[in-house]
């Protein structure tokens, strides 16, 4: 047969604008592209020759040569693989009918090629790249078994090839680029290094180049010969480790190389907590490593950090941000996962809708929530190290992962009012201690435990000996919102809505003691809510303070006063919410006001006491005062008259 000249079909040519035009921002995976071409089309002899040794030919030493000629500007990529005969040849680079590709064609139209960077190379796309970077492509291929031709095949990516039988010894496939003249630093060897080393470190056959080096001239023993000058020595490099410690069984790795392996991919030179290293298999195959580290990165809570499980497809790195593979709360996740049912070629969308991916991301996430629990269950004290490092993060969840929730509930701690300073409770253990009597899960807001520790709402609970839990994270304002019951318990807010500590025993003398009170100082309460009205929202008789004069307490849905300061800190527009004031009935501050109202309805001293005691309120609550220059004048003439 001699030399044809054939049209690309239509699609193959829309294609081919596509890649040489928009479709690759980094243009350096073309080398990637085709090493991963050899590798399959080595893994396909391999596999054949099984049934069929005479496809050997006598040549199982597997390898993948590079071969870069800066005078002539080419790029030269061989294998020992499968090969192609002339009809395969014409099917696979000429036609896309039978790849698939059109349908692809046809929806990267539809797209913004600008959003989608990091394409990589399924129906036939992969050995398109090459056309980024050269301006001639040949192609010279002998499939095993077919001894008597080969097949050449050329194109400049102009909308035609020329196709042609030739003799070609050896099967397998060679590919010739002749490079822009723009894109020749591909010809340096440090930058081919460099990318096979980025893209296919881990490709499991050898990829090869020929190296020269000058070196002195040395005599039989191996010492230099003084004058002896320099002489050029050629040696064949292997460019890639073809370690891929993730296909290896766990008992033959030892924690020196799950080390090395950890600081090699996070760049992290302190041990990691916990290495995490299985294989799943059936409905989804793949192979994973993964990390929990020692510490967080400084930029964990930065909106542009990137997640850290690197991406691998049949030992073909893809990417090292899969944004798909763990949801956002495990983001501090490092590690490896190779998987063996995806496609070489998709694009951060498709990865993000692909049924594979979801896959392979409840199966990740399941086993990292279940080594958390079991490090939480055995080693407590590694747990806390976690903890204390990733806890706000790993709260996130609640809010983000319905499918998890539970888990991840059971893997939150908090200090408590029955636990000592630094010691945690988590809400499995506080359920096992509380009382019979106790209805609700309570807990108290705030910025330490300093703060919510003395703070007035405590007072009734200490009474009680209920226990309280501390949450003085921010991101526990959020938390709360999306955990509002554990094991049928609702979760209840201290400094919020009404409280019912009380047995049904109880209730009736404090019922008929609040009736009472309420009688008592009805005339006062009104005086000071008049008084506070821009102010306040209610003023009320209160039956969780049994020592402070007064507190500020939300509405069961409303904003108190930490998360008021959170979002504030955001730079946040906090609404305009009123609080309402309880006041305690046993503090003889309400004796006082109440026989100063009866005295004098209009006493002056008695709006600056109900003043004083809004202030104080919103003291003890850690809110700073509108007015502190009148705030400590009223409380100087206070003290001058009460030392008369």
């Amino acid at each position: 047969m001699g030399k044809t000249v054939k049209k690309f079909e239509t699609e193959v040519q829309q294609l081919l604008d596509l890649v040489i035009h928009s479709l690759y921002s980094n243009k350096e995976i073309f080398l990637r592209e085709l090493i991963s071409n050899a590798s399959d089309a080595i893994d396909k002899v391999r596999f054949e020759s099984h049934s069929n040794m005479d496809l050997l030919e006598g040549n199982a030493d597997w390898k993948i040569k590079i071969a870069a000629d800066k005078e002539a500007g080419t790029l030269t990529l061989t294998d020992n693989g499968i090969g192609m005969s002339l009809d395969e040849v014409a099917d696979n680079i000429g036609t896309i009918a039978k790849s698939g590709t059109r349908n692809f064609v046809a929806s990267m139209k539809e797209q913004n090629l600008a959003d989608n960077p990091e394409l990589i190379g399924q129906f036939g796309v992969g050995f398109y790249a090459s056309f980024m970077v050269a301006d001639k492509v040949v192609l010279t291929t002998r499939k095993a078994g077919e001894k008597q031709f080969g097949c050449r095949w050329e194109s400049t990516g102009d909308g035609s090839y020329t196709i042609e039988e030739c003799e070609k010894e050896t099967r397998g496939t060679e590919i010739v680029l002749h490079f822009k003249d723009e894109m020749k630093e591909y010809l340096d060897e440090w930058r081919i290094r460099s990318i096979v080393k980025k893209y296919s470190d881990y490709v499991q056959y050898p990829v090869v180049m020929d190296v020269t080096r000058s070196e002195p001239v040395r005599d039989q023993d191996g010492k230099v010969i003084e004058g002896g000058g320099n002489i050029d020595t050629t040696t064949e490099e292997t460019l890639n480790s073809m370690k891929a410690i993730w296909t290896r069984p766990k008992n033959e790795i030892t924690e020196e190389e799950y080390q090395e392996f950890y600081k090699h991919i996070s760049h992290d030179y302190d041990k990691p907590l916990s290495t995490i290293h299985y294989s799943a298999e059936g409905v989804s195959e793949f192979k994973a490593i993964v990390y929990i580290p020692s510490h967080k990165p400084f930029d964990l809570f930065l909106r542009d950090h990137k997640k850290g499980v690197h991406l691998y497809v049949k030992r073909v790195y893809i990417t090292d941000n899969c944004e798909a593979l763990l949801p956002d709360y495990l983001r501090f996740i490092k590690g490896v996962v190779d998987s063996s049912d995806l496609p070489l070629n998709v694009s951060r969308e498709i990865l993000q809708e692909d049924v594979q991916i979801k896959r392979i991301q409840k199966s990740l996430v399941g086993k990292i929530l279940s080594t958390l629990a079991e490090m939480k269950e055995k080693s407590p004290e590694e747990y806390l190290k976690f903890y204390a490092e990733f806890g706000p993060v790993l709260k996130e969840g609640v809010h983000f992962d319905y499918a998890n929730k539970e888990k991840i509930q059971d893997l939150l701690l908090y200090e408590s009012s029955k636990t000592e300073n630094g010691k945690h409770v988590s809400f499995k253990e506080y359920l096992e201690r509380m009382p019979e009597a106790q209805k609700e899960i309570y807990y108290i807001t705030g910025m330490s435990r300093a703060a919510v520790e003395n703070s007035p709402y405590m007072e009734v609970f200490r009474k009680k000996e209920y226990e309280v839990l501390y949450m003085t994270d921010p991101v526990d304002e959020w938390v709360v919102q999306a955990i509002t019951e554990y094991k049928e318990k609702h979760l209840k807010a201290i400094d919020r809505g009404d409280l019912e500590l009380d047995s049904e025993e109880e209730k009736k003398a404090h019922e008929a003691k609040k009736e009472e009170a309420q009688k008592e100082y009805s005339g006062v309460i009104s005086f000071i809510q008049e008084t506070l009205k821009e102010k306040v929202k209610e003023v009320r008789l209160s039956s969780r303070l049994t020592e402070s004069a007064c507190c500020l307490v939300a509405d069961e849905m409303g904003l108190n006063a930490n998360m008021e300061k959170i979002l504030k800190s955001m730079n946040q527009e906090v609404p305009e919410a009123k609080r309402i004031l309880e006041l305690n009935p046993d503090h003889p501050i309400m004796q006082v006001m109440t026989a100063m109202f009866e005295k004098d309805k209009t006493n002056a001293k008695l709006a600056d006491y109900s003043e004083l005691l809004f202030d104080q309120a919103l003291l003890t609550e850690g809110t700073p005062i509108k007015d502190p220059l009148r705030f400590t004048k009223l409380v100087s003439e206070l003290m001058v008259a009460g030392g008369k």
